[in-house]
């Protein structure tokens, strides 16, 4: 994995990129070559190859393509490592170093993503083509906004407080004077993104979960609002989402939202979409020697007892399988080649979302409450509805089914971690390691490091 020396990066000056998969035109049209940087984004082709080179950027392998969840999973207990490097272990452990690879990759790729973000935001509102109409316009700007609003998101809850980069950056030096931000400056980062995504978007007018609109602004304020246990605005802007029942449902049996190669499916409000020549990372961890992979990442023998128990899991045992030796493995990520989309946002994490908000308003049972946005996702399940009436029960039958439906999303750690159940689930004793240490070559570039982590 490649080392970074600054959080500034010089980025290509076309951002060239193969084509991202689509239903839509924008994302199967392959860019054209590279040009002088002063022309980087100047017509409507530009633009949309530089937003579409937002989203490679957010699919990449240090990102959502591989190993941004994998943080998410062995941090937490639904997913064993089999291999050998100490770097992965490390996170099983909660003993992260500040030169660990993964570490830099990630910060790396989510900056990467940033100042892609940064460009479009900052050259796309000046480009005067006649072919590139006002509302095609919006809604580019609109999705890089969207991106970054993620892509800072993202950050916060890894490291907490980080720098904030909202400018282009073309040389390793633009960066150097740029402070560490707090934690509640960098969530302030991301609403205000959002903010000024959620006008630039259009409402969905067909189901196409591959660009963000506005109805996924809507769903990532939702998750935003739940990490800042701001309950009445999760549960708002769910509810926005979940009122869109032409674009979006929970499909029954729990595995057609991915076997059978599907794609883009109305369980997705958010996904990112892959190719033949621009493959997913993850498939390789998960799948078997037996079928082309690694089988480094595995599930973990307490999550197959679970997910096997038909009370429990219900009918969700189909996110694993097993080979003819007997060895359990991940089977989310399944396609050869591996096309395999990787999930950001699914309408059950929406339903999840505004069962926990609901919940910690005490509205619990009976319509519009709490258990009937949980008895959705277990019914989806093939589970009957819950038995939990108390506030702490039905939390935790929230928790649980979390864990469950979200597997192998890379959702474990971080829930853990923000409900503040990390440490009696997982056994941590020390608070500091809910974030991960900022890379030793950050700490370098004058960026103060985590507490805990020298």
């Amino acid at each position: 994995m490649k080392t970074f020396k600054k959080i500034t990066y010089i980025i290509p000056a076309m951002l060239v990129i193969t084509g991202i998969q689509s239903c839509k035109k924008f994302l199967d049209v392959k860019p054209k070559d590279a040009v002088s940087d002063d022309q980087t984004i100047f017509d409507k082709s530009s633009s949309e190859t530089a937003v579409r080179g937002i989203y490679r950027g957010l699919a990449g392998d240090s990102y959502y393509g591989s190993s941004f969840v994998s943080i998410g999973y062995f941090g937490g207990d639904n997913v064993q490592w089999t291999g050998s490097q100490s770097i992965v272990q490390d996170f099983i452990s909660h003993n992260v170093k500040t030169d660990n690879a993964t570490v830099e990759g990630v910060w790396s790729g989510i900056y990467s993503t940033i100042n892609r973000a940064n460009n479009a935001i900052a050259k796309i509102p000046a480009v005067n083509d006649i072919a590139l109409t006002a509302t095609e316009k919006n809604q580019l700007i609109g999705e890089a906004y969207f991106i970054r609003a993620l892509s800072y998101f993202d950050l916060a809850r890894t490291w907490g407080g980080v720098p904030i980069v909202t400018t282009p950056t073309v040389t390793s030096s633009d960066g150097n004077n740029i402070k560490r931000s707090s934690l509640a400056d960098t969530y302030a980062q991301v609403l205000s993104d959002l903010n000024a995504a959620e006008p630039l978007l259009p409402l969905p007018t067909v189901q196409n979960p591959v660009r963000a609109n506005r109805e996924t602004a809507w769903a990532l304020k939702a998750r935003y609002y739940l990490y800042q246990k701001d309950w009445v605005n999760a549960e708002k802007y769910a509810t926005q989402v979940l009122g869109d029942v032409t674009n979006y449902s929970l499909l029954k049996p729990y595995s057609a939202w991915f076997a059978n190669n599907a794609v883009a499916t109305k369980e997705s409000v958010f996904e990112l979409a892959y190719s033949a020549t621009y493959t997913n990372g993850e498939r390789g961890s998960w799948q078997p020697p037996a079928n082309g992979g690694t089988r480094q990442w595995a599930p973990s023998p307490a999550f197959i007892t679970l997910v096997n128990d038909p009370t429990i899991g219900g009918n969700r045992n189909t996110i694993i399988a097993k080979t003819s030796a007997g060895l359990w493995y991940g089977n989310l990520y399944y396609r050869s080649p591996a096309t395999d989309p990787a999930y950001v946002i699914r309408i059950a994490e929406v339903y999840l979302i505004r069962a926990e908000a609901r919940a910690q308003q005490n509205n619990l049972i009976g319509a519009g409450s709490a258990s009937t946005d949980l008895n959705a996702v277990r019914d989806r399940a093939g589970l009957p509805p819950t038995t939990a009436i108390s506030q702490a029960d039905i939390l935790l039958a929230i928790e649980n089914e979390n864990r469950l439906e979200f597997s192998e999303e890379g959702h474990r750690w971080f829930d853990l971690v923000r409900t503040g159940r990390a440490a009696a689930v997982l056994g941590i004793t020390d608070p500091n390691k809910f974030l991960l240490p900022i890379p030793f070559d950050q700490v370098t570039a004058n960026i103060p490091q985590n507490p805990g982590y020298h």
